[in-house]
C-alpha cells in the first residue's frame, strides 16, 4: 500500500461567522496496490510498448471489480472528509429544485411536451389534447417508474405519422445498447415485443406501418468494451417479430461502416442513408418509397464530406452540404440525377458555419458568429425573409416543426440565463416568450464576457469569461477552465445550474472555443485532428496562460475540466504542463490513444486521432501525447479526481483506470490523485439527477479543498496565501 499523508497548500482565512484564522486539515489518502504485469508488451512498428494494466480492460474480471471497489473506498473516505461537501450538495439540490418544462410538440391528436417536478431523476412526458387548456395535461411515459434510482432512462421517441403509435428506446445503467418499446399512444399499452441489442439509433417511422433503426451484430466477449464494427440498417413491420425484421443496408465484411442512419422524408417519399467509416464524412443514398423494389440510388459514394438531405418537395432534394464548403451550404438538385455535378446553390457557404433547419414552409438558417447563434429565415425560394430577432446574445435552438405548422418553440441561453422557450409566429416573425424558469438564481448579478487569445502558434482564439460581478483581477479566484476541441463538435454558451452554483462561491468559469471543434467550419475541425492534435492541447495551454496573466487566477487556484475527448484533453494538458494547474478534472476521458481504436466503436474516432497502426509517424505522435503513456516517475502531478462509470461503453471505463493508475503509481508530490467510478451510470446521457448532484458536489469540494478553501469561498471575507 502506498500512503500518502496530503499536506495542501495552507491559506489564512477570515471566516465571516468567527472572523479566526482556520487551516486546511490534511487528510490522510491510503492508495490500494494495482497490480503490474511486466509481461504484457505491444510491439508497433519495432517499438515494444509494456502495458502493465492491461488486466483492469476486463471488465467482467473479479479482480477488476475488487480493484474498482477498493478504489472507490479510498475515494469516498476522502471526499467525506470534506467539511463542505453536505453544504455544496444541499445547494446544488436547492438550486436544481425548480420547475423545468420542454417547448411543445404535436403529435396525432395530442401536444406532448417534457416535464421535471425539480429533482426528478428523470424527464416526464405529458400530454393534453390540442386545443384544450394545458393545465390539464396527463402524465403519458414517466421514466421514473421504470426502476426506482432512476438507472433505466429514455434514450429517445418516435410517434407514427398518425400519432397513433410511440416506439420509445430505454437504456439500462447508462449503456449505449437500447431497447425498444412499441406502445399504443392512446391506450399508453405496450402492444408488442421488446426490440432488443439496439445502438446508435434512430427510429425513423414510414407511415404508420413500421420504421427503420440501426444496430451492430453482437459483439463477442463484454458486450460493454468488445469491438463493434459493422453497423446495419433494418425496417421493423409492426406486428412482426424482430427476427423477421429486414435489413435494408449493413455493407460488406471488406467496407465496414460504422455508423449508418436511415431516415424518411417528411412527405414519406424517400429513405435516406447516410453511411459513415468515421465520426465525420459519410456517403449519401436515397431510395424511392413510392416505387416497389427501388434501388438505391447513390449522391455521394465517398466519405469526404458531411452531406445529408434536410428537405424535398416532390422529387426536389434540399441538401445541407460541407463539399467543397468548410461552413456548409444548402443546395438542391432533383432526385432523377442528384450527383454533385448537378447540384445548384440554394443558400451559399458565408463566412460563419451554417446548421440550417426547416418549420412551417421555411427555411431557418442558424449561423454561428464567434460561438453565439444568428438566425435568419428564407423561403422555399432562396430568398430572404428576415432575421430572426433573438432574445440576446447566446445561443438559440430548436426552429424546426412540421410543414402545415404555423408557429414553432425555440430556447434560448448562455451562461448567465437559465434557459427559456420563446414562441415564434412563423408567418410574422414575431416572438413571445413562453415559458421562464423560476430559479433563484439572478443573472444580474453576474457578467459573461468573450475574449480573444492568442496560442503557440499565433492562432486567435475565442473564450467566453462568466463571474459575479465585481470580482477582484488579483489571481485569487478559483476558476474551472473548461474545454472539448475535438469532433467539429462546438462549445456554445448556455446555463447550467451547477455552473452557477460555482459562481455564487466566487469562482470563475471558462470556456474555450479551442481548435478541433467545429465553432469555425471544418478548417477549424482539421486544424485539431490527426498530427495536428497538439493545437489543440496547445490552445488550452494558451487559455491557462491568459486567465494566469490578466490576473483572474494563478496556477494555486486553476482547475482544468473536461469529459471525453476533453478528458483526452485535461490528461494530455496536465501530463504536459503540470506545473499549470491545481486541480485536473478527467472525465470519461480518452486516455489510452494507443488502442482506444480496439474497444466499442472506438476505431470510428480515427478521423479525428488517427491510429496507432497506421504508420510509424502516426504511432509516435499518438504516443508522444497520449496521457497514459506520458506519465512519469518523479514529478508532481496537480490534485486530480478521474471519473468515470462502470457501465461507459463509449469510452471505455478502462482508459480512467490504467491512468489513475499510473498516476498513483508515479506520482512525485503531496497532491492526491482520486478516481470516482460511478454505477449503474453511463457516459452520461440518462444519469439520474440525484447522482449528477452527487458528481457536482464531490467534483468541487476536491477542487476547492485542494486550492487551500477549508471553508466554502462564499463564507470568506479575505483569503490571504499563507
Amino acid at each position: 500500500m502506498k500512503k500518502l499523508l496530503l499536506i495542501t497548500v495552507v491559506l489564512s482565512i477570515f471566516v465571516s461567522c468567527k472572523n479566526e484564522t482556520e487551516k486546511v486539515k490534511p487528510i490522510s489518502v491510503d492508495y490500494p496496490e494495482t497490480k503490474k504485469v511486466d509481461t504484457v508488451v505491444d510491439n508497433y512498428f519495432g517499438e515494444e510498448v509494456p502495458d502493465p494494466y492491461r488486466w483492469l480492460e476486463d471488465d467482467r474480471s473479479t479482480e477488476t471489480e475488487a480493484w474498482v471497489k477498493a478504489q472507490n473506498e479510498v475515494t469516498f473516505g476522502y471526499l467525506d472528509n470534506i467539511p463542505y461537501r453536505e453544504e455544496l450538495k444541499k445547494r446544488l439540490s436547492k438550486l436544481w429544485n425548480y420547475e423545468k418544462i420542454g417547448a411543445p410538440f404535436k403529435e396525432g391528436d395530442y401536444t406532448y411536451f417534457y416535464k421535471n417536478n425539480g429533482l426528478q431523476n428523470q424527464y416526464v412526458i405529458y400530454r393534453y389534447k390540442t386545443g384544450s387548456d394545458p393545465k390539464n395535461a396527463e402524465v403519458f411515459l414517466d421514466p421514473n417508474t421504470f426502476k426506482e434510482d432512476g438507472t433505466i432512462s429514455l434514450g429517445g421517441v418516435s410517434f407514427s405519422k398518425n400519432g397513433k403509435v410511440l416506439a420509445y428506446a430505454i437504456s439500462e445503467g447508462g449503456s449505449d445498447w437500447r431497447k425498444v418499446l412499441v406502445m399504443n399512444a392512446e391506450t399508453k399499452e405496450i402492444v408488442e415485443d421488446t426490440l432488443v441489442d439496439i445502438k446508435f439509433s434512430g427510429m425513423s417511422w414510414y407511415k404508420n406501418d413500421g420504421f427503420y433503426y440501426s444496430s451492430y451484430d453482437k459483439p463477442k466477449g463484454s458486450e460493454l468494451s468488445a469491438k463493434t464494427a459493422q453497423h446495419k440498417v433494418y425496417y421493423h413491420k409492426l406486428g412482426t417479430k424482430q427476427s423477421e425484421d429486414k435489413l435494408i443496408y449493413g455493407g460488406t465484411p471488406e467496407e465496414k461502416h460504422r455508423y449508418i442512419y436511415g431516415g424518411v422524408t417528411e412527405d414519406d417519399r424517400y429513405l435516406v442513408i447516410t453511411p459513415r467509416v468515421s465520426t465525420s464524412g459519410n456517403k449519401l443514398y436515397i431510395k424511392d418509397l413510392t416505387v416497389p423494389n427501388a434501388p438505391l440510388v447513390e449522391i455521394l459514394g465517398h466519405t469526404d464530406s458531411d452531406s445529408n438531405i434536410i428537405e424535398n418537395v416532390g422529387s426536389k432534394l434540399y441538401i445541407m452540404t460541407n463539399l467543397n464548403a468548410p461552413n456548409q451550404k444548402i443546395v438542391t438538385v432533383d432526385a432523377s440525377n442528384p450527383t454533385p455535378e448537378n447540384w445548384v446553390d440554394f443558400i451559399p457557404e458565408t463566412e460563419n458555419v451554417l446548421s440550417p433547419s426547416t418549420g412551417g414552409g421555411y427555411f431557418f438558417a442558424e449561423y454561428m458568429v464567434d460561438a453565439v447563434s444568428k438566425v435568419l429565415q428564407y423561403d422555399y425560394d432562396g430568398n430572404l425573409v428576415r432575421e430572426v430577432e433573438l432574445p440576446g446574445v447566446g445561443s438559440a435552438g430548436g426552429f424546426g416543426a412540421k410543414k402545415e405548422e404555423k408557429e414553432l418553440y425555440y430556447s434560448f441561453t448562455n451562461y448567465v440565463t437559465p434557459g427559456s422557450i420563446y414562441k415564434y409566429d412563423i408567418e410574422n416573425g414575431t416572438s413571445e416568450l413562453y415559458r421562464k424558469p423560476d430559479i433563484d438564481f439572478n443573472p444580474n448579478d453576474y457578467e459573461s464576457k468573450q475574449i480573444f487569445y492568442t496560442s503557440k502558434d499565433g492562432t486567435k482564439v475565442p473564450m467566453i469569461i462568466t463571474h459575479k460581478k465585481g470580482i477582484e483581477l488579483n489571481g485569487k479566484n478559483p476558476t474551472i477552465l473548461y474545454g472539448y476541441g475535438g469532433f467539429n463538435i462546438s462549445l456554445t454558451p448556455s446555463f447550467s445550474i451547477a455552473n452557477a452554483v460555482w459562481m455564487e462561491q466566487g469562482g470563475i468559469y471558462a470556456v474555450a472555443n479551442l481548435r478541433g471543434g467545429g465553432e469555425y467550419g471544418k478548417a477549424w475541425h482539421n486544424a485539431g485532428t490527426k498530427m495536428k492534435k497538439q493545437n489543440v492541447f496547445d490552445d488550452f495551454i494558451a487559455a491557462a496562460e491568459y486567465l494566469i496573466d490578466s490576473k483572474y487566477t494563478s496556477s494555486d487556484y486553476l482547475a482544468i475540466r473536461g469529459g471525453s475527448n476533453g478528458g483526452l484533453l485535461v490528461g494530455a494538458t496536465m501530463t504536459q504542463r503540470p506545473d499549470l494547474m491545481k486541480v485536473a478534472l478527467p472525465a470519461v476521458g480518452v486516455l489510452d490513444m494507443l488502442r482506444y481504436h480496439t474497444f466499442t466503436a472506438g476505431a470510428g474516432w480515427a478521423y479525428d486521432y488517427g491510429t496507432s497502426e497506421d504508420s510509424k509517424e502516426m504511432f509516435d505522435y499518438l504516443k508522444g501525447y497520449s496521457p497514459v503513456h506520458n506519465v512519469k516517475e518523479g514529478v508532481e502531478y496537480p490534485a486530480t479526481m478521474v471519473t468515470t462509470s462502470d457501465h461507459d461503453d463509449r469510452v471505455v471505463p478502462a482508459h480512467s483506470f490504467k491512468f489513475a493508475a499510473e498516476l498513483q503509481s508515479k506520482q512525485a508530490g503531496d497532491n492526491p490523485v482520486l478516481i470516482r467510478i460511478e454505477t449503474d451510470a453511463g457516459h452520461g446521457a440518462g444519469t439520474p439527477v440525484s447522482k449528477t448532484i452527487e458528481q457536482y458536489a464531490d467534483i468541487y469540494g476536491f477542487t476547492l479543498y485542494n486550492m487551500g478553501f477549508d471553508v466554502l469561498p462564499s463564507k470568506t471575507k479575505e483569503k490571504v496565501k499563507g
